[in-house]
């Protein structure tokens, strides 16, 4: 039941979740990470609500994953459709209680994250684009959100919010064409079902262009990072992915490709660090 409970939530993502705000918090924020209860609960909150819209987003996408990611389904074989919606209700109403402990604001924010991932799983993410621009924007606020807490460098937090939604942006994009046939089967449609593989992966590659002058420009204007950050670190890997890509035709290249961009995000977090 644990394991069941843990693959359910994602428990690794909710893991750089935490990972991530805390390394934001710590070297870019300057913040006293080990005594700042205010971050504390930030974190909490967001992981809860992170972990419920991962349930309800199983819960609606059963039928798919048996087909796309059957060792993955764990509602209906493990764990009971029922104890999925109250697990997601419990894990969510914690997660916006906890965000008072924060502000109002916060919880305020919270609220609406659990409106919008409940409709992305009801609806958006069969939608071409609307539903990978939605999981983009909840990530990357799980950073931005920090600028609620601290004033020092929001510069460089909005540089890595922007990482990361872009970064997720290609992940869900990428994440949509490995998916083709589940989705397909249950009348999804998502780009490569409308456009096919050929056309998503040049949107895709503009992506990519336009994420990388995007970075480009808020750092010539605000932060002035040294760019050799940028190149090892983001241009470089960016640069891999993007051959691997062009080659990518089969269900196992794409799966590939969207661990790929889980490590990038990883070198972006780490890359905290390396800031003075």
């Amino acid at each position: 039941m644990i394991e069941s409970f843990l693959r359910l939530t994602r428990a690794w993502n909710l893991v750089i979740i935490v990972f991530a705000q805390y390394f934001t918090a710590w070297f870019l924020a300057k913040a006293d990470v080990l005594h700042d209860f205010r971050l504390l609960f930030l974190s909490l909150s967001t992981v809860l609500i992170a972990a419920g819209g991962y349930v309800i987003n199983d819960y609606y996408d059963v039928k798919i994953d048996v087909i796309n990611n059957p060792s993955r389904v764990v509602i209906g074989r493990t764990v009971h459709r029922r104890f999925a919606i109250l697990l997601h209700v419990v894990l969510s109403v914690l997660g916006i209680a906890i965000g008072f402990l924060v502000s109002w604001k916060l919880a305020a924010v919270n609220v609406l994250s659990v409106s919008i991932l409940w409709f992305y799983s009801n609806l958006l993410k069969r939608l071409p684009f609307i539903g990978n621009f939605t999981v983009a924007l909840l990530t990357s606020f799980s950073i931005g959100i920090l600028v609620f807490l601290y004033s020092t460098n929001v510069g460089l937090i909005i540089v890595y919010a922007v990482f990361s939604f872009f970064m997720t942006l290609i992940r869900e994009i990428i994440k949509d064409m490995e998916d083709l046939k589940g989705d397909n089967t249950y009348g999804c449609k998502t780009l490569p079902i409308i456009w096919g593989i050929r056309k998503t992966k040049f949107f895709l590659y503009s992506i990519v262009v336009i994420f990388s002058i995007t970075v480009v420009v808020i750092n010539y204007f605000y932060v002035k990072l040294p760019v050799i950050y940028f190149v090892m670190l983001l241009f470089v890997p960016l640069a891999w992915l993007t051959t691997r890509l062009i080659q990518a035709d089969t269900k196992k290249d794409f799966g590939w490709l969207s661990s790929f961009c889980k490590v990038i995000m990883l070198l972006g977090i780490l890359s905290m660090a390396l800031i003075p």
